[in-house]
């Protein structure tokens, strides 16, 4: 499918400029996105490190694996492809990073 520009923009100024707008518009969203998948990590990797019942820890390492993993795709998303400070910032366990296929 491809999207053409409305017919009213009469000049290629208005065109760049509207789609300059729409550029802005979605790196906005990524970053917001971006965002709420880190605050994710943070809540999740919280509550791991706060429970010690191995019942819940083998979920809760599961969440924080799929909250993880989430996060690293929305950074590639951004155009952020390493993800080391990121592991050393967040201080995640290698329990999780393994979950992910880290060695």
């Amino acid at each position: 499918m491809s999207v053409r520009m409305p017919s009213n923009f009469g000049r290629s100024g208005a065109q760049e400029s509207a789609l300059d707008l729409l550029g802005h518009e979605i790196l906005a969203e990524k970053a917001a996105a971006l965002g709420r998948t880190g605050q994710r990590v943070e809540e999740t990797l919280k509550k791991l490190r706060e429970n010690s019942d191995s019942e819940q820890r083998t979920r809760l390492l599961k969440e924080a694996a799929a909250a993880v993993h989430a996060y690293f795709i929305q950074r590639e998303l951004c155009g952020l492809r390493r993800h080391e400070s990121v592991i050393r910032e967040y201080d995640i366990p290698r329990a999780v990073l393994v979950r992910l296929g880290a060695s």
